[in-house]
């Protein structure tokens, strides 16, 4: 029987031969255009979408949840929720190796298992059953990666019980039917069409229910600098905020001043050709990183007790570079806030944001010496400090407004210094007080909106210009 079917199969290949297409050129030719046609597709999807950029790996960032990249999502979705299995979560070699591995060798050796020489799909129900609901088990699974299992919440709760019938139940259910009816059932054809249908129909609908039921928690976006302007500008922020108060704007500082338990130290300028021509990018990285304790310099990476991540730091040497290094060249960079158009109202979230973070927030931030005013959000600078408010809308005699202009601020007692011109050491350029001044002057606008609201005063004519001839 198997001699003449193979006699049959052998006959019709010959009479499809005379009358079909050639490996060569016909099929080459079809496989070229398609593979030329995702070339292209490829190609589109990088220039118009792309990949959203991240940091660089940071193994002291404990914090960080390492994810696989999306076309593996499903086997990390079904890691998840095979660990919440009392008893096989702690067997999680199982998982990990014997299920995957049974999968791969299942694909291997489907050739010499399937030997129906049959190709009309209605022939061939059982491998497109199994294929049709696995598929649709990988598509709940991708879908369901992001979705939390536990929690304490409700909602999140019962979206993990949805999650486990989506992603382990019914589909594990489905094949073990789909195989017992087509082994031991006659004519169970259309009993498997049936039980594949319905199995893929509740996942796909139990998998809705859990998008909307457990939705994903909402990513914070990281900003990655992916350019050499971009890095300067990052470095110069960090830079600002951290190391400033000891090495100064240009980092040309040698004797430490204003810093409590640092009054007077000594250090090297940090600007200088010695310290930028005799340590590569790597060794600045390993100073910033691991501080010089001995020389009061504390660590500043994340791994060693800081706050900087590795980006951070490299962002910083970068800035470092460019800026004070004569063998590079200073990038074109973009100007720390937008000019101000003639009548324009500056914005927190557009002009002082950035100001602060440059000028302030080495000094008035959380565990700094600062009378407990916190420059960190816009709440913060209107309302915090042992001498708040220090902003008041529309009042030029502000405190604020008086110290970054040079003034310091005696106490009413005593008629000792109670605030020092701000930031110590250094002045704020005209034009930057002058955007603090508009800002508060208008009200002190927390977004761009708010400042597009307010209207602008219009101009009054001088009685030069109405005078009649």
């Amino acid at each position: 029987m198997l001699d003449e079917m193979k006699q049959k199969i052998h006959q019709k290949y010959e009479r499809m031969l005379i009358h079909g297409e050639r490996f060569w050129p016909d099929s080459i030719f079809k496989d070229a255009i398609m593979a030329l046609a995702i070339f292209a597709i490829l190609i589109l999807l990088a220039t118009f979408i792309g990949v959203s950029p991240e940091p660089k790996a940071d193994p002291s960032d404990t914090a960080y949840v390492p994810r696989p990249e999306w076309y593996f999502l499903f086997l990390f979705k079904f890691l998840a929720l095979y660990g919440q299995i009392p008893v096989l979560g702690k067997i999680e070699w199982i998982a990990t190796t014997i299920i995957p591995g049974a999968a791969v060798l299942l694909l291997v050796v489907l050739p010499f298992l399937e030997r129906n020489p049959n190709r009309y799909y209605g022939k061939r129900i059982l491998p497109l059953s199994v294929m049709g609901v696995s598929v649709v088990t990988i598509l709940s699974l991708t879908l369901m990666a992001n979705n939390p299992t536990t929690s304490d919440q409700p909602g999140i709760f019962w979206g993990g019980i949805l999650q486990t019938l989506a992603g382990l139940a019914l589909p594990g259910l489905a094949l073990l039917l789909l195989f017992g009816m087509a082994y031991f059932v006659k004519n169970s054809g259309k009993a498997m069409i049936w039980t594949a249908g319905t199995a893929s129909t509740l996942i796909l609908a139990l998998t809705v229910a859990v998008l909307f039921i457990a939705p994903a928690a909402k990513q914070e976006e990281v900003e990655v600098a992916t350019n050499i302007p971009d890095q300067v500008m990052a470095g110069q922020d960090l830079y600002s905020i951290n190391c400033v108060e000891c090495h100064g704007d240009d980092g040309s500082v040698t004797t430490i001043e204003g810093v409590e338990g640092l009054e007077g130290k000594v250090i090297s300028a940090i600007n200088s050709t010695d310290i930028l021509y005799t340590l590569d990018d790597a060794s600045l990285a390993d100073v910033i990183a691991h501080g010089r304790p001995e020389a009061g310099m504390n660590p500043f990476g994340k791994a060693y007790g800081g706050e900087l991540s590795s980006s951070e730091v490299s962002y910083i040497v970068t800035f470092m570079r460019y800026a004070w290094d004569d063998r590079f060249e200073m990038p074109p960079i973009k100007p720390l806030y937008p000019p101000l158009a003639e009548g324009e109202i500056p914005s927190y979230e557009v002009h002082i944001q950035p100001i602060v973070k440059r000028y302030c927030l080495s000094c008035h931030r959380a565990g700094k010496d600062n009378n407990n005013y916190l420059m960190d959000t816009y709440d913060n600078i209107l309302n915090s400090g042992d001498n708040a408010p220090v902003l008041t809308a529309d009042d030029p005699n502000s405190l604020l407004l008086k110290v970054i202009q040079g003034e310091s601020i005696p106490d009413p007692q005593t008629g000792e210094e109670m605030v020092r011109p701000m930031p110590p050491n250094r002045a704020l350029k005209p034009d930057v007080v002058d955007v603090f001044v508009r800002w508060v002057m208008a009200g002190m606008p927390d977004s761009a909106a708010d400042a597009a609201a307010i209207p602008t005063p219009t101009p009054q004519p001088t009685p030069e210009a109405t005078a009649t001839p």
